[in-house]
């Protein structure tokens, strides 16, 4: 009897505008462009993929570079109070009946865990959660805002076939919250053709404005070392935050505010800069790590991933706002550090955080949980809502 890889549908609901390339609707995460590359990638390596997203106005059961995209729930159709069950759950769940997957793959802590847990369940298919903050182990689940969302969360945690981590952090939080282990796999990135860095470029900070990535940090920096030239990337997720910031921003010469730029532009504001700084209260593992290393670009963060690379650490890690303005300084003012830092973040990137690496580390995590090759002939769901 036939045999063929499984089909893997990606449970997004904000991943469209990325996936599309849509230069319309300001939307961008990290999470959506992580799981953008491994459609793209689980597709280009033979896998049937789907995603199912939110109703942006696009037409249902469109195909987009060999994967199919279902549409579910606008983002504010309904009543108050009542949309989470309808329209929201009622047709998260008929889009993912019309995507008829083997594997439903759902990234970010927060309700729609628990519903594609349930959905899976209910439909015996297998069900991939995917951390993507180390905030989503944190004991009070600080990015999931109402109780009933944590409940579901935490049912969904529980429900899942298969949890990929992005660090040790993340494994050591999801066993002591959950009493589960996970695999930790890598993120990845699709490093673009031309991509580099600029020896006489800017320092770059690129993030949704949102508190806990204290952007009004990386303004102090520039306040603090007016001779050099920064640069501030991200779209009004906190639009008081945004505007805030802008105004702020205004006030010194040495910065540009660019807000909103879609993430088909983003390589170009790579290419122009010499230093990435994050500011974040706290992560998972940033898109914006990988598209920096591929190009060579050092990075100063508070917190660090892990990576190390000839037995030297990857990331320049600050404790505090005096020691990252420090390091910022003199990884923009000393050319041979500088190259140091940026070709060992490039080695790293290839070593590890490229597509085809990611697509190894899932194909071998599936394998190991049983999900490998299905016969061809599996029948199609065909339940309801539960």
């Amino acid at each position: 009897m036939k045999m063929q890889k499984p089909h893997i549908c990606f449970v997004a609901p904000a991943i469209f505008p990325v996936f599309s390339g849509d230069r319309s609707i300001e939307l961008v995460g990290g999470a959506e462009v992580q799981q953008s590359v491994l459609a793209r990638t689980f597709a280009r390596a033979g896998y049937r993929v789907s995603i199912v997203t939110r109703d942006f106005g696009q037409p249902d059961g469109i195909e987009i570079d060999g994967v199919r995209i279902y549409r579910a729930h606008s983002e504010k159709g309904g009543i108050p109070g009542l949309r989470f069950f309808y329209p929201r759950a009622t047709r998260l769940w008929k889009a993912m009946q019309r995507a008829d997957a083997d594997i439903y793959y759902q990234s970010c802590s927060g309700m729609l865990t628990g519903l594609v847990g349930q959905f899976c369940r209910s439909n015996r298919r297998h069900f991939v959660f995917v951390a993507a903050s180390d905030a989503d182990f944190y004991r009070d689940l600080p990015l999931v805002r109402y109780r009933r969302d944590q409940w579901l969360y935490r049912r969904g945690i529980r429900m899942a076939d298969i949890l990929i981590l992005q660090n040790e952090a993340q494994m050591k939080d999801c066993q002591a919250l959950f009493a589960r282990s996970g695999t930790i796999v890598p993120s990845c990135h699709e490093c673009l053709p031309g991509s580099r860095r600029d020896p006489k470029g800017y320092v770059l900070w690129v993030a949704n404005m949102r508190r806990l990535k204290r952007p009004e940090l990386f303004i102090e920096i520039a306040r603090r070392l007016p001779y050099l030239k920064f640069r501030m990337v991200g779209g009004p997720s906190d639009r008081e935050l945004y505007q805030e910031m802008a105004k702020l921003a205004a006030t010194l010469p040495n910065i540009e505010f660019c807000g909103y730029v879609p993430f088909s532009e983003m390589h170009e504001q790579f290419n122009g800069a010499r230093v990435l700084v994050n500011t974040s209260e706290f992560e998972g593992f940033p898109v914006t790590f990988m598209q920096a290393w591929a190009c060579g670009i050092p990075v100063v963060s508070f917190f660090d991933t892990g990576d190390r690379f000839d037995a030297h650490p990857v990331l320049q890690i600050a404790s505090d706002i005096e020691s990252m303005t420090e390091q910022v300084a003199a990884l923009m003012c000393d050319e041979v550090l500088w190259r140091w830092c940026g070709d060992r973040s490039r080695a790293c990137y290839r070593a590890r955080y490229t597509p085809e690496a990611a697509l190894l580390a899932y194909e071998a995590c599936f394998s190991s949980h049983g999900i490998g090759e299905k016969l061809a002939d599996v029948a199609p769901l065909h339940t309801g809502l539960a």
